[in-house]
């Protein structure tokens, strides 16, 4: 089977266009065809040689592809102005409002977009509008446990809500959306256990930083596991946005300016080397938008002197630059 075959069906995957189990069906044909083919070269095509090929029809797009498209982006609207609207409400009668209605406003919004989703699901139809609803609904859910319980336990149980459900709906979906909502909780998660379980009380900001970028590596390598089963591009882009908070933590952690500057360049190093494997542009904006932050940033804080920051960028691309030219020598010899 060829590479092209091969990473054309990765990117149909990844756009959503075609589901995983299709594009193995697809490669598993071709090699069947292949071999067939290696195994008799002189075996007839389907089609005589006598008879005149007939002329291939034009192919006119399905009828339902407009009609679809104006459902999807009006279930989009339709949940942006749902929860638009529950923000509003909440923000304008928070102080009025009791307990009680406080809870019933977030679990009607959370129960009317993960409805939605669930029935959209079943009926097959329009799953990147069911993720996307899922993934807005996940986070209403957790909201509306905090509210629920209140306080520091309250903040935890939300995360660990509308993580399960995000988890669900990521298994079950598969949508690219649900994977951002789960690292926006998963960040959120991060915050909430550095601040009320893991630093005690005495404890200082700068020092839970650390604690914080530590999480937030370990979110990283979660979705970078989660790239090998589920959207590669997504999840692996939201694994350098990880590193990059990570680097950001370390940062305002005292004496961490080292390890910014590591995690800072190990995150968008891999992201430029699966780049160059793969030669999918996300991978490379979101590498070198890290590293125009932290590196300077950074260098900034070791030195607090421009003039270090401008020497050290010098070196930085000196360093890219030869990476850039023994890869292309590396590449014109083979």
């Amino acid at each position: 089977m060829s590479s092209r075959l091969d990473d054309e069906l990765s990117r149909l995957v990844s756009a959503g266009v075609l589901r995983q189990y299709q594009a193995d069906s697809i490669r598993d044909a071709a090699d069947a065809e292949l071999d067939a083919a290696l195994a008799d070269p002189g075996r007839p095509h389907p089609q005589s040689k006598t008879q005149a090929p007939e002329p291939a029809k034009p192919k006119t797009p399905p009828a339902e592809a407009h009609p679809n498209a104006l459902v999807e982006v009006l279930g989009y609207i339709g949940g942006a102005l749902l929860l638009g609207a529950v923000a509003l409400l909440t923000l304008a009668n928070w102080g009025e409002m009791g307990r009680a209605a406080r809870v019933s406003t977030g679990t009607t919004a959370a129960v009317v977009l993960l409805g939605a989703a669930i029935v959209l699901a079943f009926m097959r139809r329009h799953e990147q509008l069911s993720s996307a609803l899922a993934s807005l609904g996940c986070c209403v859910a957790g909201f509306a446990t905090f509210v629920a319980i209140e306080g520091e336990t309250g903040r935890v149980i939300g995360v660990v809500v509308a993580l399960a459900l995000a988890s669900v709906g990521l298994w079950w979906l598969e949508g690219s959306s649900l994977l951002v909502a789960t690292f926006g909780i998963l960040a959120v998660g991060v915050l909430v256990i550095t601040a009320d379980v893991l630093t005690p009380d005495a404890g200082s900001a700068a020092n839970s930083a650390g604690i914080a970028g530590t999480g937030f590596i370990i979110v990283a390598f979660v979705f970078a596991m989660l790239g090998l089963v589920r959207d590669q591009v997504t999840s692996w882009s939201l694994a350098g946005a990880a590193m990059f908070s990570s680097s950001i933590c370390w940062l305002v952690q005292e004496r961490g300016e080292i390890m910014a500057l590591a995690v800072g360049t190990a995150g968008p190093a891999a992201l430029l080397v699966a780049y160059g494997r793969t030669r999918r542009s996300a991978y490379a904006v979101v590498g070198c938008a890290i590293l125009l932050v932290i590196w300077p940033t950074s260098l900034y804080q070791l030195t607090d002197n421009m003039a270090g920051v401008a020497i050290g960028l010098v070196v930085a691309s000196g360093v890219l630059l030869l990476a850039v030219l023994m890869l292309s020598r590396r590449r014109s010899n083979e």
